[in-house]
């Protein structure tokens, strides 16, 4: 309402490269090894996070989804999705809904589960990651998160 949003959204013909960038993210993941501590970006990982959600996944009409990394440099350990079935929104900044789920990570551990280093059970068992919210919600979080990396490495 302001213009101060801004929304990328692909071409057709940048759809079409998708399968390529993804590819491309997949071999550039197993062949950069673990990432040092100054390579771990709650920004990029959010921004990711947010283009891979299966909304199909999703049980209600709008889930808020925050996440707080442990470890992460000031201003930047609050992030927050908001998925609806038409879109997703990634706030760094609360964006005035109820939250549905809390996410409260470290960094490195969530980074790892989206690259396909790690699982979410071992994350979450290992008490790396928590989740906090109704039951049905803590289970099926995991199944939202559709990482093209984690796929292909796992494949």
């Amino acid at each position: 309402t302001d213009g101060g949003d801004i929304r990328y959204v692909l071409t057709p013909a940048g759809r079409d490269l998708e399968a390529v960038v993804d590819a491309l993210g997949a071999w550039g993941s197993r062949w950069t090894g673990r990432l040092g501590d100054e390579d771990l970006d709650p920004k990029l990982l959010m921004w990711d996070m947010h283009r891979n959600v299966d909304r199909s996944a999703i049980p209600q009409d709008r889930v808020v989804v925050r996440f707080a990394f442990t470890g992460a440099p000031r201003g930047s350990r609050r992030w927050w999705l908001v998925i609806t079935p038409d879109e997703v929104d990634v706030c760094d900044v609360d964006p005035g809904f109820e939250e549905s789920v809390a996410v409260t990570a470290d960094l490195r551990a969530l980074t790892e589960i989206w690259r396909g280093e790690r699982q979410w059970s071992e994350a979450l068992r290992s008490g790396a990651v928590a989740i906090d919210g109704p039951v049905t919600l803590r289970r099926s979080l995991p199944r939202w998160f559709a990482s093209p990396l984690a796929a292909q490495s796992s494949g």
